[in-house]
């Protein structure tokens, strides 16, 4: 098939690619190298990706309304795996138009690309973030979301009430997937894991927040691109069963899902630091403070309809998967 991933000089997105072109798809991957992180990681990332002849890249904002239209009209897309978007929950208190504008133009973009090229599926970047004040565990998609706690979670609710609305109009299915701590190589410099890591290697206290209270349903990246390849090849559909009566937000009349990726396995903080700990053979200085404005607590995903729909089942142990990461971490640089 002939697949767009956009954000394809992300961390998701560049392993996304290589699954895809490990197994013969075509992959058009476009990103606009924005420098919300180290630009250079983001290119030795694509690096990974140019030597296959399957791949070409293409360097553009998902806002630019123009370009957008032109290249969904030239390429012909199979299929859409959107996730590129502006990251971060702090940063949206600091930056929140860059929100507006790569999550919901730049979305409304990939939306009328896929409606008016007749695109077979488009699956897209949700987030765990949506959950924001549930406080009910685990997370279901069969629960509402109707109170996020960052702009970040806000926009992404909006992506998944968008892409239903194309679903109903233009038949055009969608797949939400809300993403649950995504870790591991070539991961994301503002993370938890990259962030720890460094700071104990370079001798530097690390900032732990909610006195180490929070939970996280951390994932790993191997595990998380084959649930959305998986997600990608079974094309949504409508439910039979859908009651209006009733209406469940994860499913619809229209072909339109959102599922759950995560490892349905919350891992404390402080048990995830000391795998890192462990990985390093080094102790941690620890500065505990309280919760930070737009975060939450604990996040834990229920991932049975993910499973019912793909045989998606995460299988990396978080100590193993952090293993991983350390052991690229000291290899890229050189520590």
């Amino acid at each position: 098939m002939k697949i767009l991933v956009t954000g394809a000089a992300g961390f998701i997105g560049s392993h996304t690619s290589l699954l895809l072109l490990g197994r013969g798809d075509q992959v058009v991957g476009l990103d606009n190298l924005n420098d919300y992180y180290d630009v250079q990681l983001k290119l030795d990332r694509l690096a990974r990706l140019t030597p296959h002849e399957n791949f070409r890249f293409v360097k553009m904002d998902v806002a630019d309304r123009e370009g957008m239209a032109k290249l969904f009209a030239e390429e012909k897309f199979d299929r859409v795996i959107h996730l590129a978007a502006q990251a971060g929950v702090r940063y949206s208190l600091q930056n929140p138009h860059a929100y507006i504008d790569s999550n919901l133009v730049g979305f409304t973009n990939i939306l009328e690309g896929c409606r008016h090229s007749k695109v077979q599926h488009l699956v897209y970047a949700s987030s765990s973030s949506v959950y924001g004040g549930n406080t009910k565990m685990p997370f279901s998609e069969h629960d509402s979301v109707d109170h996020p706690v960052s702009l970040y979670a806000a926009t992404k609710k909006a992506n998944e009430l968008m892409a239903h609305t194309y679903s109903h109009l233009f038949n055009l299915p969608t797949t939400g997937l809300r993403f649950f701590t995504v870790y591991g190589p070539w991961g994301r410099p503002d993370m938890a894991l990259f962030l720890f890591t460094k700071a104990i290697l370079e001798g530097r206290p690390i900032d732990v927040f909610n006195h180490g209270k929070m939970k996280r349903d951390f994932t790993y990246i191997d595990d998380i691109v084959q649930g959305v390849v998986r997600t990608m090849d079974r094309v949504a559909e409508p439910d039979p069963n859908y009651d209006s009566n009733s209406p469940d937000p994860a499913r619809g009349k229209a072909p339109y899902r959102v599922f759950n990726i995560g490892n349905n396995n919350p891992v404390e903080l402080m048990g995830f630091i000391g795998a890192i700990e462990d990985a390093l053979g080094q102790q941690a200085q620890k500065n505990f403070l309280p919760l930070q404005d737009g975060d939450v607590p604990a996040t834990y995903a229920d991932t049975d309809t993910l499973n019912e729909w793909t045989g998606f089942v995460p299988a990396t142990p978080v100590s193993e998967g952090i293993g991983r990461f350390i052991e690229w971490y000291r290899s890229y640089y050189k520590v």
